[in-house]
């Protein structure tokens, strides 16, 4: 078995919305074992940032200024990622709009309803789409951020982008398999990235909180083990399925 802390020796990950919450956790786990990481954001100052603190802790990073809703700009991401590494192993379609007033349903804007879904659900088949070619013949991984938002009755329209990504996920892993690429998503409950905290409402804390199995909330950091795993050869079974970690929280509901 491989030991924890080489797993990524030689592969190159890319992390969208890398910049930080529980995007840049999963950047520097994965470069705690190894890998290259390109931290991708749609803040170029924020992507800086992040990478510079990995190679501060002596790992390798490239920084990307990306927005995935753009195919231009996602195809120059690939373009740099490959330039500076090689090629790619590992995507973590993790970017996205959270929460807040995109929690609403009928009374959402159409104009927000068509940004979120360019973001969180085309955003990741653009993404996955342009990573293919690099990621084809090498034992490829794609992780989706999906979230236990996606079987809530008050999520909106952040919980039908999340839904939706369950449903991309199982399309992606049939057509991307002849390649060798793994497609999964990971459905974390409420974690307290800066993103969560900010949309969270202190009831809905208290809510999530009384409804888990596990009586505490989560931080980024507990979420990047079982990324990790998943991502790894030691998953390679795991493909076209979406995993919960939500401390039993959608057991219950």
């Amino acid at each position: 078995m491989t030991q924890p802390g080489a797993r990524y020796t030689d592969r190159v990950v890319v992390v969208t919305g890398g910049g930080n919450g529980l995007g840049l956790a999963y950047a520097r786990g994965f470069a705690a074992e190894g890998a290259s990481v390109v931290v991708a954001d749609i803040d170029g100052a924020t992507a800086r940032d992040g990478a510079a603190a990995i190679m501060a802790a002596g790992g390798r990073a490239l920084a990307a200024e990306v927005d995935v809703a753009d195919e231009a700009s996602v195809a120059a991401m690939v373009r740099d990622a490959e330039s500076a590494f090689g090629g790619i192993d590992v995507l973590v379609n993790n970017a996205g709009l959270h929460l807040g007033r995109y929690n609403e349903c009928s009374t959402l804007p159409v104009a927000d309803w068509r940004r979120i879904f360019d973001v969180n659900v085309l955003g990741a088949v653009l993404c996955a789409r342009e990573c293919r070619v690099s990621m084809a013949g090498r034992g490829g991984v794609i992780l989706n951020q999906a979230s236990v938002a996606a079987w809530s009755n008050a999520a909106g329209a952040y919980g039908a982008t999340k839904l939706a990504l369950t449903s991309v996920t199982m399309s992606l892993a049939t057509e991307f398999a002849p390649d060798g690429i793994r497609v999964i998503a990971i459905a974390p409950g409420a974690f307290m990235s800066e993103a969560v905290q900010a949309g969270l409402l202190p009831e809905q804390r208290e809510i999530v909180l009384a409804g888990q199995l596990t009586r505490d909330l989560g931080v980024p950091d507990d979420l990047v083990p079982m990324v990790l795993f998943l991502c790894s050869h030691e998953a390679r079974f795991a493909n076209a399925a979406t995993y919960t970690y939500d401390a039993g929280f959608t057991k219950r509901i």
